[in-house]
């Protein structure tokens, strides 16, 4: 029976994995802080920026040095901000947001991963109108009452429960939800998982060869470093 990866293996996966998700952490601070300034407190996209970093244990001093660069402080990189849309097999709609130093490098390397795992680009707006643009808190394990009541008070939109797992999502619109996560984390109620985010107005549903493939084509393009995020309307049922 053959060995599993040795520990030190398992670490450099990890670090490697550690180092992409720093890398686009970097990369939405400096375009944050470069579009809106570099203080947080009067720069929403830069405070949920920094939050992120926060919570993946980046440290501040790697933080303010970023904002340094993207306002001037100190020689760094510009990044644009690039959008691509296409579909994975089966007829998923997908949407790769970048942040990049080299547009030809960039949408080379996305136009490999659709053409490889069985994709194609589209043109631009050929999937977004399929999406909406919104803010999202998610709750675990939390009480439901309390939730619902500081949502209300927050000004939140809706507030969607899901009972197979008891999972609460709180939504907001994209401008209020920094206001709305402010006062939820007031309320005692910090969210496991916050963010502005795409969510399809339907899902489509692939299961066997064309879910795998749909997985592998998501896979590959949130390994790439110029990707910041990727969404989708694929229902993988059990493959996901």
């Amino acid at each position: 029976m053959g060995r599993g990866p040795s520990i030190e293996a398992r670490k450099n996966a990890s670090d490697a994995r550690r180092g992409k998700i720093f890398t686009k952490l970097i990369r939405e601070i400096s375009v944050a802080a470069r579009s809106g300034g570099g203080d947080p407190a009067n720069n929403p996209r830069l405070r949920a920026a920094v939050d992120k970093a926060l919570d993946s244990n980046m440290s501040k001093d790697v933080i303010e040095r970023a904002i340094k660069k993207a306002t001037g402080e100190l020689e760094g990189v510009e990044y644009e901000e690039v959008r691509y849309e296409g579909y994975a097999p089966g007829g998923v709609a997908v949407i790769v947001d970048c942040l990049t130093d080299n547009r030809v490098r960039t949408v080379a390397d996305v136009r490999h991963a659709f053409s490889k795992c069985g994709g194609n680009m589209g043109t631009e707006g050929s999937v977004a109108f399929m999406f909406k643009r919104l803010g999202v808190l998610s709750y675990e394990g939390a009480d439901e009452e309390k939730v619902t009541e500081a949502a209300i008070e927050a000004g939140a939109d809706d507030v969607v429960v899901y009972p197979e797992d008891g999972a609460i999502d709180v939504i907001t619109a994209p401008e209020n939800f920094e206001a709305v996560k402010q006062a939820m984390e007031a309320a005692g109620l910090a969210p496991g998982y916050a963010e502005v985010t795409f969510r399809a107005d339907n899902d489509v549903a692939v299961s066997g060869e064309t879910a795998q493939q749909v997985q592998k084509l998501l896979h590959m393009l949130e390994d790439l470093d110029d990707v910041q995020n990727v969404y989708s309307n694929a229902d993988l049922g059990d493959a996901g």
